[in-house]
């Protein structure tokens, strides 16, 4: 299968890193965020990868290249000065995915999600009522409201109290390539296409209690550097110790 890393926002929060360097390439623990992505979907198996860019995309096509040194073969879906926003930039990359279910993750957060998972459900995917499986994580300490209810693996944004809390979207979905297919070509956001689906039970899902941090602020950033580090360190005591 196949998966796309969304890379082409212009980060505008995490200013003036952001000036001189396009988001997914800051670094936590001296890696940059999309090659946590790219290493942890090699891990799962998922070798062919698609890259949306936007502004200062050189960059990331500069430092990834084709994708030969991740193990990974890489092709990038262009969008230059256009604001394609989430929906319009995956519609726009739709001839580079195929026609089989593909992984969405985006390009800005950090997680250890087991994409493997994902490889597995999208076997049967394609045959399955639901166009889009999304995975949910506990509300973060910025967002306490969260996006969605995950009920009997059912996705709905409708407040019914037998639907227990809400969590947020983590940004990690597997998608059929049907859910795009109505769409014309330019500027959609993701989030009413999901509601849509949503109410008619086209839109299942997961709660995942690992470890995901959205990277949204420079303090963020900061923050979970500094824990990623020292779990790093940690990790590498502990095997140092078991030989």
């Amino acid at each position: 299968m196949k998966a796309m890393i969304l890379a082409a926002g212009r980060g505008e929060r995490m200013r003036p890193l952001t000036d001189t360097t396009p988001k997914p390439l800051l670094q936590v623990a001296g890696k940059s965020l999309i090659e946590y992505h790219i290493e942890a979907l090699v891990k799962a198996g998922i070798t062919e990868l698609v890259i949306n860019h936007a502004w200062l995309g050189e960059q990331i096509e500069a430092q990834l290249g084709d994708g030969t040194r991740y193990g990974a073969s890489i092709l990038y879906s262009r969008e230059g000065d256009q604001v394609l926003e989430t929906a319009g930039g995956i519609r726009n990359a739709l001839d580079l995915l195929g026609s089989e279910p593909f992984i969405v993750v985006n390009g800005d957060v950090f997680t250890d999600y087991p994409f493997a998972k994902l490889h597995h459900l999208s076997t049967d995917f394609s045959s399955a009522k639901n166009t889009a499986h999304l995975v949910l994580v506990p509300n973060p300490e910025q967002k306490p409201e969260g996006d969605f209810y995950c009920r009997n693996q059912q996705i709905s944004d409708q407040d019914d109290p037998s639907n227990g809390q809400r969590f947020t979207f983590s940004g990690i979905a597997l998608y059929r390539p049907d859910f795009f297919h109505d769409m014309s070509a330019g500027k959609y956001p993701l989030a009413p296409m999901l509601r849509s689906a949503m109410a008619k039970q086209q839109v299942s899902g997961e709660i995942y209690h690992g470890i995901w941090w959205d990277i949204g602020t420079q303090e963020r950033l900061e923050e979970i550097s500094g824990q990623w580090e020292k779990h790093v360190r940690s990790e590498k005591k502990h095997v140092g110790s078991e030989k």
